[in-house]
């Protein structure tokens, strides 16, 4: 099967569209802390799509990872690890600034990191698969392009946060708890930078896990699921992080009982203090919504519910990168813009989802305008960082010899 550009555009809007729309189930989950809701889905995330599509869809699974050099495992999973902070965070962002907000500024960052982290690690450890440092780069016409674009980026992220800046002086608390349950811009913006910036090591973690992908080819596995093996251990690594802290939250916020009992504690309310940090996950906040009136049904929690839609979202998340991984093996030459349409896709949809949940409605049309421009700024900077990454794809011209100009 040859590769087919138009098809992998599609794909990549698909698994944009996967990306953006992930966090639209957790919304069904009802009396449940965030660190437990946000595990539960992660399982499907990280664990049981990718083992169970991979072992389906792909040739030898096992012998393909067991093959690989301890070098490629170790940074493939490492960079997944450190993705997993990313992860981690984003779930934070989505509830501080909200979905559209959130995802615009978050993805901004990880686009422009993306291209960005890589070079700078390989300047710092020369050994890891990565073609040249940030200095190198920066001596080129088309690193120049790329570097412009992530200028814009950061133009578009600067826009966004003044877009949100400006809907919290006019709105009221009360309305903002309305649209955002738990809005609070300066938090959000904090967990929003840490949230792009380390989710941009996924596009590193690909890069260390193409060894992977092509022992799977050679195996025997059709070149359109030949990416879904790497992603095994892109994805343990992200569990890895995720899993420690959740658990963490669970035995400090006492909230480990939640993944098994129908009944809510009340003394998990009455009897602690909230200590937030910037990457913190503050899970007590749903208790203390749920518990305010002292009715037998309101601390009924519904577990089947809770495991369903969780289930929904953690699958959904996975499914931006089954995709991502069938459209960057049908773009061929031009597989550079895979990065970049993934980001775009993602910001559209989460975007579009924002309006569909009214998140910006009682604002005033400043407001509005001002993030339609910040989302249209970061759209535009992933195309110039595409562009960018296009003219390094190109060919370089050959020098014209003497004897051929003296013929003319």
């Amino acid at each position: 099967m040859g590769t087919n550009p138009f098809l992998g555009v599609i794909f990549h809007w698909l698994g944009g569209l996967a990306s953006g729309s992930f966090y639209v189930p957790y919304k069904g989950v009802r009396k449940w802390s965030w660190e437990v809701y946000w595990l539960v889905g992660g399982f499907f995330s990280w664990i049981i799509c990718p083992w169970l599509l991979a072992s389906v869809l792909t040739n030898d699974l096992a012998g393909v990872l067991r093959q690989q050099s301890f070098t490629t495992l170790w940074w493939t999973y490492f960079f997944g690890a450190m993705w997993g902070f990313g992860g981690l965070t984003f779930g934070l962002t989505m509830r501080y600034l909200g979905m559209s907000l959130g995802m615009g500024v978050a993805l901004g960052y990880c686009a422009a990191f993306g291209t960005l982290l890589p070079p700078i690690f390989k300047m710092i450890s020369p050994s890891i698969p990565v073609a040249e440092t940030i200095a190198q780069i920066a001596a080129t016409t088309p690193g120049k392009v790329t570097l412009f674009g992530v200028f814009i980026c950061l133009i578009g992220i600067g826009v966004a946060a003044l877009a949100g800046l400006t809907k919290e002086r006019e709105m009221s608390a009360e309305e903002k708890k309305k649209v955002i349950a738990e809005f609070n811009f300066t938090k959000g913006i904090l967990v929003a930078t840490f949230s792009g910036i380390m989710s941009a090591c996924f596009s590193f973690a690909l890069t260390a896990g193409n060894p992977i992908a092509e022992a799977s080819k050679t195996a025997g596995t059709a070149v359109l699921w030949s990416g879904l093996p790497k992603l095994v251990v892109v994805l343990l690594g992200g569990f890895t992080t995720n899993f420690i802290w959740c658990v963490i939250l669970n035995l400090r916020n006492g909230t480990g009982y939640e993944y098994f009992s129908s009944t809510l504690r009340r003394l998990t309310v009455a009897t602690k203090t909230r200590i937030e940090t910037a990457i913190d996950a503050p899970g007590e906040e749903v208790v203390e919504r749920s518990a305010k009136t002292a009715t037998v049904d309101s601390l009924t929690i519904p577990l089947p519910r809770n495991y369903f839609f969780s289930a929904l979202a953690g699958t959904c998340w996975y499914f931006q990168f089954f995709f991502y991984t069938m459209g960057e093996t049908q773009m061929g030459k031009y597989s550079f813009a895979s990065w970049t349409l993934h980001m775009a896709s993602i910001i559209i949809f989460s975007t579009m989802w924002g309006w569909i949940f009214h998140e910006w409605k009682g604002s005033s049309k400043k407001a509005h305008s001002l993030i339609a421009a910040g989302i249209a700024t970061l759209i535009l900077s992933t195309m110039v960082i595409g562009y960018g990454t296009y003219l390094k794809s190109k060919p370089a011209p050959e020098p014209i010899r003497a004897n051929e100009t003296a013929g003319h």
